[in-house]
């Protein structure tokens, strides 16, 4: 049985091979999980999707130079994640520069416990509370921990995966990462009611 990785770079051997429909088909694989990721950087739907496409754009005119290295999908991550990021350049969307915290204190957070539903009127409500102000804290983070928190919660990538998509050391990602859950934990703290020390 093939993994996803192998039969990704048949796919892409095959398109290196002249083969055309075989990149349709890593298109359609990945296309939806680029969206998502994208449209989380760029806002405007339409605009995302233009990022979207340029991005599958650039994979194909520079997939002669692949060679496997790495998964074709932290390599695509990567292609997407820059081309999101050179939109907001020159569309003068200032974002603001990252506060990365000290590798050693990233180090020592919590993975948090999940959040159980009861199915009352009240839980519900505050479930959709907890969610709207995860997303709002989301949307408030500079691009790059935004990214990092992203690739890990939404896509359950690895901390190497995505070292090697946003080209940073894996101590870089660990401080994004934390630095992120610790924004969104201040922002969930009043809804929770939790002590001051409580992490995520």
């Amino acid at each position: 049985m093939t993994t996803d990785r192998e039969s990704d770079q048949l796919l892409v051997e095959r398109v290196q091979a002249g083969e055309r429909q075989a990149f349709d088909l890593l298109v359609s694989k990945y296309q939806r999980r680029l969206m998502r990721l994208v449209s989380r950087i760029v806002h405007d739907p339409a605009e995302a999707e233009d990022v979207v496409q340029e991005s599958f754009i650039k994979a194909f005119r520079g997939l002669r130079h692949f060679r496997g290295d790495s998964a074709f999908y932290t390599w695509l991550y990567r292609i997407g994640i820059n081309t999101a990021k050179n939109f907001l350049v020159t569309q003068s969307r200032r974002t603001p520069a990252s506060t990365d915290v000290d590798a050693a204190s990233a180090e020592g957070a919590d993975e948090g416990n999940g959040l159980r539903d009861i199915n009352t009127p009240e839980s519900m409500l505050a479930t959709k509370q907890i969610a709207e102000t995860v997303n709002a804290a989301m949307e408030s983070l500079p691009v790059d921990l935004r990214t990092a928190i992203l690739l890990r919660e939404i896509e359950g990538l690895s901390y190497d995966e995505i070292s090697e998509i946003m080209s940073c050391p894996i101590g870089t990602v660990r401080s994004r990462i934390f630095r992120a859950r610790e924004v969104i934990a201040d922002k969930l703290r009043p809804l929770l009611d939790l002590p001051v020390d409580k992490r995520w």
